[in-house]
């Protein structure tokens, strides 16, 4: 993840916040009030025109992503569920490119109020969303506005079913495949011929901890039953089909970001 921003001094909240100061993707950020306005009128027909100035490929923030906070939080508050999902998704790209909370001036507490609201709505949200993918993507901007690092942009394999690991001993890239009827992984393109596969140990749910516990135990609450699986499986274990070393899934996922 990306940020450019200036000191915590150069953010001030709602009408007082002076945008000549403060740059996106194309530069002077002047232009973001209104761009937010339009996408208040247009959530959907906008968005990608949003993420383009504030949040591109939905990995690289700037000092003007942050200051929209409180506007996304208003947005949010008195929009539609359909315009909801929308700002949601737009906040949780740009909360996850944020400095970590252990930052002094780290937009997550700079900006503490309206993130704590857009918090509560993707609480309230996740609850009544019934496709997992998009389930997962609200779970992870849940994260994203808690400063959970990593996972707040780690799960959606979940939702596709798939993720590319490294063997940690012969370095191999590994396909950790987690489906509903067979999970496995393996070295070569299982969806165009017959590979070897290895099976996937999934984690018994009573050695579940902390953040994974919570994961499972949410999904399981809100009926999202192939998310709960997923979670089992993401945090078990698996052997490398090359070599044959044992590792942990979950492990082997957030070394690839720390690389």
């Amino acid at each position: 993840m990306t940020w450019y921003g200036p000191s915590r001094a150069a953010w001030l909240d709602g009408c007082m916040t002076d945008w000549s100061i403060l740059t996106d993707a194309c530069g002077s950020a002047e232009h973001v009030p209104g761009l937010l306005d339009r996408f208040e009128a247009d959530p959907s027909g906008v968005w990608s025109e949003l993420m383009d100035h504030l949040c591109p490929q939905l990995d690289t923030a700037f000092s003007a992503s942050f200051a929209a906070f409180p506007r996304l939080a208003e947005i949010a508050t008195v929009g539609s569920p359909e315009t909801l999902d929308w700002v949601l998704l737009a906040a949780g790209a740009i909360a996850s490119c944020s400095p970590a909370l252990s930052d002094s001036n780290s937009p997550l507490t700079v900006f503490s109020a309206p993130i704590a609201a857009l918090h509560e709505l993707t609480d309230r949200r996740l609850s009544r969303t019934a496709a997992a993918e998009d389930y997962v993507n609200l779970l992870q901007a849940l994260l994203s506005f808690e400063g959970v690092e990593i996972w707040d942009r780690s799960l959606d394999g979940l939702q596709s079913g798939e993720y590319e690991v490294g063997c940690p001993c012969c370095g191999v890239n590994v396909f950790v495949v987690i489906g509903q009827d067979d999970s496995f992984c393996c070295t070569d393109d299982y969806a165009l011929s017959e590979v070897q596969k290895s099976p996937l140990q999934p984690a018994r749910v009573h050695e579940l901890a902390e953040l994974p516990r919570r994961l499972f135990t949410r999904a399981t609450a809100d009926g999202q039953g192939n998310v709960a699986h997923g979670v089992r499986y993401l945090f078990g274990q698996a052997a490398c089909p090359d070599c044959g070393t044992d590792f942990s899934v979950a492990e082997r996922v957030v070394a690839g970001w720390i690389l």
